[in-house]
């Protein structure tokens, strides 16, 4: 579309299963580490599945002050350190001049699980009059937002998207189009999430969705596998400095990558599985292309959805309907969720950040644990080892249980 601004990303922050930061993640993803193991953020003896990738050694108070900390969720703290990072990578200074143009869009799928569950035992056996104070801001979905903004000094939109699995990808994408349209002039964009506790686990036990491979943890979550049984649960966050170009060139920002096309559909088909062939998922690639105006053909990797799940042949059919020949010759493909599991709502935005930094540095992570390949998902996943590859766009799906897709492109940055 005419007239409208180019979206930079500029800064990226990112804590995962697999490390606390960018780099530490990013050098694991490419090496094709795993970081899910045994729980050990609650007792899950007796729970179906009793593994998951959890974040490791993560000390919230060095990115909060000590006496907000235990006003918030972990989800919040998650995200908040994510954003942090993703600033101080950008170079970007909020201040007085500008406070008013920088927006927050730092979203949860679920919010404070583990907050509400612990506060509805202290209600059931020590009374109302236990209850914090601060319960409701510790577990509201908008909070991660919220005190990001209050943080940094951003002053500009605020809000939350919460749609399941795919919040982390349309919270970037609604901050592309901001900036796009004039709204904003920088974005924290991102998504955070974590639901690893009795409640989060129990439920998707109850709904017979996660891997119960507990005596390898390591090789629970393997996307296109014929002998995959679900997901494995996650936590984590990722956060993308979205700015606009001119302003990005003008302070000589390194640009890793631009963003450049968003679609949005629904299936209006299941509360949870996806509609037949994928045809949503399709309809919002395509989508996506059309935004970005941008030849089928120049999309070298995607970042798959990819959840270990009887879903990967949905989409992976999905791809082959908008891409045709293309999916099979050029195109590569790969679920970073083989080793980190699946981060919910904080999905989106840790793999709108792996994409960006596949196209900057030039390599494509792997699929790791694919070991007998599904004769229905039949693309090239780049399995085990990852790939140095050149790619001028790359394409993340997020697809979310109320039928709700989104798909996002970056594109390599010239100029």
């Amino acid at each position: 579309m005419s007239g409208l601004r180019r979206v930079a990303i500029t800064g990226m922050g990112m804590i995962t299963p697999l490390g606390l930061d960018l780099k530490v993640s990013w050098d694991a993803f490419k090496a094709g580490k795993s970081g899910i193991g045994k729980i050990t953020h609650f007792d899950a003896t007796g729970f179906a599945s009793q593994i998951a990738g959890e974040v490791k050694g993560f000390d919230p108070e060095k990115f909060i002050p000590t006496k907000e900390v235990k006003k918030m969720d972990r989800f919040i703290h998650l995200g908040v350190a994510a954003s942090k990072m993703a600033l101080e990578d950008s170079g970007f200074v909020i201040d007085e001049s500008n406070a008013e143009r920088i927006g927050v869009i730092v979203s949860a799928g679920v919010g404070g699980l583990p907050s509400i569950e612990k506060y509805a035992v202290v209600l059931h056996e020590r009374g109302p009059r236990k209850i914090t104070p601060f319960f409701i801001p510790m577990v509201i979905s908008n909070m991660a937002s919220g005190q990001v903004s209050m943080l940094t000094g951003a002053k500009g939109p605020n809000t939350s998207v919460v749609s399941a699995c795919a919040t982390g990808s349309q919270s970037i994408g609604d901050s592309f189009r901001l900036i796009q349209c004039g709204y904003a002039d920088a974005m924290i964009a991102g998504g955070t999430e974590a639901c690893i506790c009795g409640l989060g686990i129990g439920g998707f036990n109850a709904m017979k969705a996660l891997s119960t491979r507990n005596d390898e943890p390591e090789r629970a979550s393997r996307p296109y596998d014929k002998d995959r049984d679900g997901f494995v649960m996650g936590e984590g966050a990722g956060v993308m400095i979205l700015e606009e170009m001119e302003s990005a060139k003008k302070r000589g920002a390194r640009i890793y990558a631009e963003v450049v096309g968003y679609g949005m559909t629904g299936d209006a088909y299941h509360m949870s599985a996806p509609a037949p062939e994928g045809e949503g998922a399709a309809r919002c690639m395509r989508a996506a292309l059309d935004d970005a105006g941008i030849a089928d053909e120049e999309v070298g990797y995607i970042n798959a959805h990819g959840t270990s799940t009887m879903a990967d042949a949905l989409e992976s059919h999905a791809i082959k309907t908008v891409f045709k020949a293309h999916a099979k010759d050029g195109l590569l493909v790969s679920s970073t969720k083989s080793m980190i599991g699946h981060l919910l709502g904080g999905a989106g935005g840790v793999e709108g950040v792996i994409s960006a930094m596949a196209i900057y540095d030039g390599v494509l992570p792997p699929t790791i644990n694919l070991d007998n390949q599904d004769p229905e998902c039949d693309l090239d996943y780049i399995p085990h080892t990852a790939r140095e590859a050149e790619v001028e766009a790359a394409l993340s799906n997020s697809f979310g249980f109320g039928g709700t897709n989104a798909s996002l492109i970056f594109k390599r940055f010239k100029g």
